[in-house]
């Protein structure tokens, strides 16, 4: 008899003899912890990123003393090594083996979709933080696949494309690395821009840990453009930005980055050149909404250091996943009340500063600020707004159902409007 088997007869023979069942299994439930499975990219390119999402988490978890839904909470930490197959590996091995009640984390796209595609199978609650594949929360929805404090890719440079096309600029050149999540940032803004009378010059797309920039940043001085747009994470972007000072373009041609190429991941050990970049998201560090101050101010207190755009999300993720649990007594045993109870609930108090809740396609609706890198008083540099767009969808101002009849962004479609 296999152990599944010898399970349900079990808890048949312990019906049939009139026992509780289930209030036994209750009170099983509530004295043991919540088992939380973390993928984090701890090795390989974006291992910078990955050690901050940790924080996030634990920094969470140290605020609330380590209890979720009245229950302790057991933390299991994966690193996917920024690899895909490494990611599979490592959440089946925490649903599996660990017997985690949920999974949460991952950072690059590639390594998001393979977990995606396993939990679609097993039930198992995924939050994804980070993971803004579009598609997630657009043509391919998995319930369990929930975007808390997340985003889609596409959604903060929808903005930054209209916000570009306010500044005069008339023709941008795009490099990006050549994956997913730098497909989708650099179509959001070409497609936006484009629709508004700008040109997407060239386009360029690199492999992940470039070493050397100079092929790229050649062409890209050219062309003669009034803008260039970068979407680097990790290493790269610190290269990018560095290159991109050193080749002499810093002077010359304005530098619009995804939100990760300015994050304090990268940032916090640059000096001069990466001053004056802006950048698009929903979380500014150097904000002075008094929330978004106080968890900079308490997270610098306890980890050394600006918080970066993957503590912040991860931090958040944590508290909208509490805010749920404690709604319904903690039982996580129940998924799918725990799913629906998830998607129905609001984030509030977070370091935003504002309620966040879910549209009709699980993405959460965020400000969109416009951000510039500046140097604080201490000399360090941080992202300030300069300029915010409300309330902003995943589908920005298109009809939901026009825009998924439209392909995803990908190298190939990158939403161009044809001259």
């Amino acid at each position: 008899m296999d152990r599944r088997q010898f399970l349900k007869n079990t808890t048949a023979a312990v019906a049939a003899a009139g026992v509780g069942a289930a209030p036994w299994r209750s009170a099983q439930a509530q004295a043991s912890p919540i088992k939380i499975g973390l993928l984090a990219p701890l090795t390989g390119v974006v291992a910078s990123g990955g050690k901050e999402m940790v924080e996030g988490v634990q920094f969470y978890l140290d605020q609330v003393k380590n209890e979720m839904g009245g229950r302790k909470v057991e933390l299991v930490i994966e690193d996917d090594a920024s690899n895909p197959d490494t990611a599979l590996q490592k959440a089946r091995r925490l649903v599996e083996q660990g017997n985690c009640h949920m999974l949460i984390g991952n950072l690059l796209a590639n390594t998001g979709l393979a977990v995606a595609n396993y939990v679609k199978g097993t039930g198992t609650p995924y939050f994804i933080p980070i993971i803004a594949a579009d598609d997630l929360t657009q043509r391919a929805r998995i319930k369990n696949v929930i975007r808390v404090a997340g985003y889609s890719a596409s959604a903060f440079t929808h903005p930054f494309g209209d916000w570009a096309l306010k500044q005069g600029y008339k023709k941008i050149a795009t490099i990006s690395q050549d994956y997913t999540f730098g497909h989708e940032q650099c179509g959001g803004l070409a497609q936006v821009f484009t629709e508004g009378g700008g040109q997407i010059v060239q386009q360029f797309w690199h492999p992940l840990n470039t070493a050397d920039f100079s092929p790229y940043l050649g062409q890209l001085a050219d062309l003669k453009v009034d803008a260039i747009f970068a979407m680097e994470t990790g290493a790269d972007s610190t290269r990018l930005i560095q290159q991109y000072a050193s080749f002499g373009l810093k002077e010359k041609t304005p530098l619009l980055m995804a939100m990760n190429g300015t994050d304090q991941s990268v940032i916090r050990t640059m000096g001069p050149e990466c001053e004056g970049i802006i950048a698009a998201a929903h979380f500014a560090e150097g904000s002075d909404v008094p929330t978004t101050a106080k968890f900079e101010k308490d997270y610098e207190a306890k980890y050394g250091k600006i918080p970066s755009l993957y503590g912040f999300s991860m931090y958040s993720g944590m508290m909208w996943i509490d805010a749920a649990l404690k709604k319904m007594g903690g039982k996580v045993e129940d998924r799918e009340t725990f799913i629906d109870t998830v998607l129905k609930t609001e984030l509030d108090n977070s370091p935003l500063g504002k309620i966040v809740k879910f549209d009709d396609y699980g993405n959460p609706i965020y400000d969109v600020y416009i951000r510039k890198v500046v140097k604080r008083a201490d000399g360090k540099y941080w992202n300030v707004p300069i300029e915010t767009y409300p309330n902003v969808s995943q589908f920005w101002k298109y009809d939901p159902a026009t825009y998924l009849k439209q392909p995803p962004y990908s190298r190939t479609f990158q939403g161009i409007k044809k001259t």
